[in-house]
């Protein structure tokens, strides 16, 4: 049978002293590495604020020509061309309205023009009795964003197909936002647009 070695007073003093020395190492070696440990940043955020677009609720519009009272007005966005007519005060009696789109969205800056004159030239020889042509512009401009197809007419160079085309491209493409964007439209050459360049605007 196993037998526990006998230890003097002295061995058991210094055994219990080595156990303690451990120990109070021990514990200075612990303290250490938990001063030594540092927590890990933690990231931070930022929220981000983007304000929300400001959408306009209104458009001025520029309403002259053959109305009661022709000037500037502020209308609703999304106003059509028959309510910047009503804000004028209305056409004069006996103008018609046929050649204005009354149903269009207006944009801002837009000018309408009431009662346009529509200029006839008298038949020349070799048409039929009672044909007639639009005639040329010969001074002014025309607006071709609110310009009708026989507005368009009076243009140097400009018959009823090319007319038709413009309007066309505008209703696809929307207002031009500048007269050289009237070269874009199919057929329209560099000679015909220098032409015609000076009698229209935007």
């Amino acid at each position: 049978m196993f037998e526990f070695p006998q230890f003097s007073d002295i061995q058991k003093r210094a055994i219990y002293i080595a156990l303690a020395a451990a120990l109070a190492v021990g514990a200075i070696f612990f303290s250490l590495s938990r001063g030594n440990a540092q927590p890990s940043p933690q990231p931070t955020f930022t929220p981000v604020f983007t304000p929300a677009p400001v959408i306009p609720t209104t458009i001025v519009v520029d309403v002259s020509g053959k109305v009661l009272h022709p000037g500037i007005y502020t209308l609703p966005q999304g106003a059509r061309a028959a309510d910047a007519i009503k804000a004028a005060g209305k056409q004069l009696r006996g103008v018609s309205l046929t050649d204005i789109n009354l149903a269009q969205v207006l944009s801002d800056g837009q000018q309408i023009i009431v009662g346009a004159p529509q200029i006839v030239a008298s038949s020349s020889k070799g048409r039929k009795a009672g044909a007639t042509s639009k005639a040329k512009i010969t001074s002014g401009t025309i607006n071709i964003n609110t310009a009708t197809v026989a507005q368009y007419q009076q243009l140097p160079g400009i018959g009823a197909v090319m007319a038709a085309r413009i309007l066309t491209y505008r209703t696809a493409h929307g207002l031009f936002a500048t007269i050289d964007d009237l070269g874009k439209v199919s057929g329209m050459g560099k000679s015909k647009f220098a032409n015609l360049k000076s009698f229209i605007r935007v």
